[in-house]
């Protein structure tokens, strides 16, 4: 790691910051000590955003033609893929994710949706006529109405631990293409591989005060990003309890903010398509432990079939292998944190006490004694007002519900103050796709999954504000303006 974060020290605005106080990062796997970086001081902190906004106001960034911010972005990218290996090993140390998951489901692909994001953003039009009629034209005499997209200035950026280095390039590569200043926030939880980013806008030479990464902690450098009159917007991914924080935040200072937010996401499988439950169930839990924000943890299933999927989800979950994620037999790793093992392992005997039956796990890993470790749960609910059917619960927890028919299905489904994700199976497509358009989420899968930069992402009601990726996460980051051009008489 000493090759892709020199000494362990935060970056403000092109240079390398050493603070008083440590923040140790603990690997989730055995809690061993990954690395114990230099948290950013408060005023180093505040110093990023006003440099940003120095360097925004300067235009050195901003006025940049879009080619050139291209180049200088690729360089950047070129310089992470060059660090590939120990990166990589850094995420699997510092979140528990296993290497191929790290590499695939958050380098590979974080990579792909950055350098496609350089490519649309290219393809988008920034400056056109605006569709005003002609006879509206003639009577005002205006000559011409055009339609600018801008940045909107200075950007605060704070990302979760379980996505540190996917969902900080989507970010990242929208914002600083738009032409924006920004300032990075990783989880404490999983500073390191941010700051390797940090490293490679150093090698890339990106203008000082255009990216800093700062690290702490606690919340006191996160709140003054969301509150600081010089930042124009936050962009926040985490759980919905924060995200009504922010919005609180930056409401005295009407700053713009994108909120990818909790969520409680539904899979439904149509009678056709009980089969294919099992290995859906898999995936809700494999690779992360349940830790993703559009994990389809509520599983629906016609109700005359649920004992018949019960019995194959618990098969399947029973066959997972639950340990260090560095070991090849591993098929589920840890969980982040003591703090979410007890979470999990709170609303698991909170399902419980509301009426619903452990079928498979339900309990801390036993004979892993180091690591945050809890088995792959499968719990019957008996209706969707269970709090293992309303809560997040961001752990390798599972709860099946019966439905009569499709309508009840997709009531159930929409019985959520969550609308992040859905998943809808069912071997007649037409039908299925029937289904997905009746859901209130900002994203439904059909048989399938993609995840792309050119395809949007964003949550329905407490799951958020606002769209990332595809052309309305780079909108995300641009202001419009409507300038009005006549002959002067």
């Amino acid at each position: 790691m000493a090759d892709i974060i020199p000494q362990r020290l935060s970056y403000v605005a092109g240079e390398w910051v050493e603070g008083d106080e440590a923040l140790p990062v603990e690997n989730p796997a055995d809690e061993t000590q990954v690395a114990e970086l230099s948290a950013t001081p408060l005023a180093q902190v505040e110093r990023a955003v006003l440099e940003a906004r120095r360097s925004f106001d300067s235009g050195v960034w901003a006025d940049a033609s879009p080619a050139d911010r291209a180049k200088v972005l690729s360089a950047l990218l070129d310089h992470l893929e060059a660090n590939r290996a120990e990166l990589v090993a850094t995420m699997v140390a510092e979140a528990g994710q296993p290497p191929a998951f790290a590499e695939r489901a958050q380098f590979l692909a974080g990579m792909a949706v950055a350098r496609g994001t350089l490519d649309l953003y290219l393809s988008m039009p920034h400056e056109d006529t605006n569709p005003v009629p002609v006879d509206e034209l003639v009577r005002g005499r205006v000559a011409l109405s055009v339609r600018r997209h801008e940045p909107v200035g200075v950007v605060t950026a704070i990302t979760p631990y379980n996505g540190a280095i996917i969902m900080a390039l989507q970010k990242l590569a929208p914002a600083l293409m738009a032409g924006n200043s920004v300032v990075l926030r990783p989880s404490p939880l999983t500073p390191i591989s941010s700051l390797a980013i940090a490293a490679a806008a150093e090698a890339a030479g990106i203008p000082p005060g255009v990216l800093s990464v700062v690290v702490e902690g606690g919340a006191a450098g996160a709140e003054l990003l969301t509150t600081h009159p010089a930042v124009d917007m936050v962009s926040f991914t985490g759980s919905t309890t924060v995200g009504r924080r922010i919005l609180a935040q930056a409401a005295p200072t009407v700053k713009r903010v994108a909120l990818e937010l909790g969520g409680k996401s539904a899979q439904i499988h149509l009678p056709d398509a009980v089969d294919r439950a099992a290995a859906a169930a898999v995936a809700v839990v494999a690779a992360t432990a349940g830790q993703a924000c559009v994990a389809a943890t509520r599983m629906l299933v016609p109700r005359e079939r649920k004992d018949e999927v019960l019995e194959a989800v618990a098969k399947a979950y029973s066959s997972l292998v639950v340990g260090p994620p560095t070991d090849p037999a591993t098929t589920l790793g840890p969980v982040i944190s003591a703090a979410q093992l007890e979470r999990v392992e709170r609303y698991t005997a909170l399902a419980t006490d509301h009426g619903a039956a452990v079928v498979t796990g339900g309990r801390r890993t036993p004979g892993l004694d180091r690591g945050h470790y809890f088995e792959p749960t499968v719990l019957d609910l008996p209706d969707n007002d269970n709090p293992a059917a309303r809560e997040e619960i961001f752990g390798p927890v599972i709860g099946v519900l019966g439905y009569r028919d499709l309508d009840d299905a997709v009531r159930i489904a929409n019985d959520s103050h969550y609308g992040l994700s859905g998943q809808v199976y069912g071997s007649d497509t037409a039908t299925a796709t029937a289904v997905a358009r009746r859901l209130r989420t900002g994203a439904v899968n059909v048989n399938t999954g993609m995840y792309s930069a050119y395809a949007p992402s964003g949550g329905y009601k407490q799951s958020g504000l606002g769209r990332e990726r595809g052309p309305e996460g780079i909108r995300a980051f641009q202001e419009v303006k409507h300038i009005l051009i006549g002959e002067f008489r």
